[in-house]
């Protein structure tokens, strides 16, 4: 391996843990939950889940889940 990509490797592993330098603005994914997989998707601050509970709440379980792991990745949500 090249001295260069070795560099790149260690600023890669400096940036990862900075969490600060990602801002996500949207996403989709399937939550694998306790009961069945849900869909979840996030654009600008607002999140949407196919659960029952989000339909009457707009937030759950899922959603909180990906709030609380991506803290500092996604702008604050405001409470409803």
């Amino acid at each position: 391996m090249d001295y260069g990509m070795i560099g790149k490797i260690q600023k890669s592993k400096r940036y990862a843990e900075e969490r600060y330098r990602f801002q996500f603005k949207r996403f989709e994914l399937t939550f694998d939950g306790d009961n069945n997989p849900h869909e979840v998707s996030f654009d600008h601050g607002v999140f949407q889940c196919d659960c029952e509970f989000f339909i009457t709440h707009l937030r759950c379980g899922h959603t909180m889940a990906l709030e609380i792991l991506l803290k500092d990745m996604i702008p604050i949500i405001a409470e409803a």
